[in-house]
């Protein structure tokens, strides 16, 4: 057995995806550990969507298989892969901006009171909500004035915080974050970077889909490159530049040509 095998979070191994003529995935690999930033970079066409898709139950592969754990799991929805404890922050942002910072975060998973009330009736418990939103952005150092503003009143960076914390609060297993810096300006796009940081320090292994190099640098403990849709190579941030990385995912440089001590092991 691979004495790595007891860290391994999520794996996914000869993934398959066809759309006609068109192969999104082609027999591609993936492992994330315990406790990593692991990020996922590739070039338009290189299938590193539809890796992400199949792990957060937005497309069922053809073929191949996921396993969460050590088990084996067949996500038909993102509502599985949810059940699963795995969240994804996405670009376009799922937050609800009339509404306030603490509905949001509790946005289809609303806490009914306890008892008569909550059971019958169906009556929300707002104030143990908004406790709860306290808590949850103040774990992550989000500073915010009050949980019950709407969320339109909020920056980019801000309404960025809300859905990351949204997704550490409710994530058992894996946070994946597709592109969560791409609208957004050098402060608050530093701002993310730092509460993905914290995500990852509170046990939470976090998948980082993004094309900004200098931010994958910067955060990323690996990185795994998509081409063709298959995992050309995984690679240590600290061992490789910027560079020959980027030749890696645009086919300048063979996978079988990066140096021994680059290759993440």
């Amino acid at each position: 057995m691979n004495s790595q095998e007891p860290t391994l979070v999520m794996q996914a191994r000869g993934l398959v995806k066809r759309y006609g003529h068109v192969t999104a995935l082609d027999g591609a690999d993936f492992d994330l550990r315990a406790g990593e930033i692991l990020a996922v970079i590739g070039d338009n066409g290189a299938g590193k969507s539809s890796l992400i898709k199949a792990l957060s139950g937005a497309l069922v592969p053809d073929a191949g298989e996921i396993r969460l754990d050590g088990r084996p799991v067949h996500f038909r929805s993102p509502s599985d892969a949810r059940h699963a404890g795995i969240e994804t922050v996405y670009q376009e942002l799922a937050v609800a901006p009339a509404m306030t910072i603490a509905e949001n975060l509790f946005l289809g998973r609303e806490l009914k009171r306890p008892g008569f009330f909550g059971r019958f009736l169906g009556l929300l418990d707002k104030p143990r909500m908004l406790a709860d939103s306290v808590q949850y952005m103040s774990d992550l150092k989000i500073g915010i004035r009050s949980m019950t503003q709407p969320v339109e009143t909020l920056s980019g960076g801000q309404r960025q915080g809300v859905a990351v914390a949204r997704s550490a609060a409710f994530a058992r297993h894996v946070v994946i974050m597709d592109e969560p810096t791409a609208a957004l300006g050098v402060k608050e796009g530093n701002m993310v970077l730092e509460l993905i940081r914290r995500v990852r320090d509170k046990g939470l292994p976090v998948v980082l889909i993004s094309h900004n190099m200098p931010h994958v640098f910067e955060v990323a403990d690996r990185i795994h490159i998509a081409r063709l849709g298959k995992r050309a190579a995984v690679v240590n941030p600290k061992n490789i530049g910027m560079s020959e990385t980027v030749a890696v995912m645009t086919g300048a440089m063979r996978p079988e040509d990066i140096p021994p001590e680059c290759l993440a092991h």
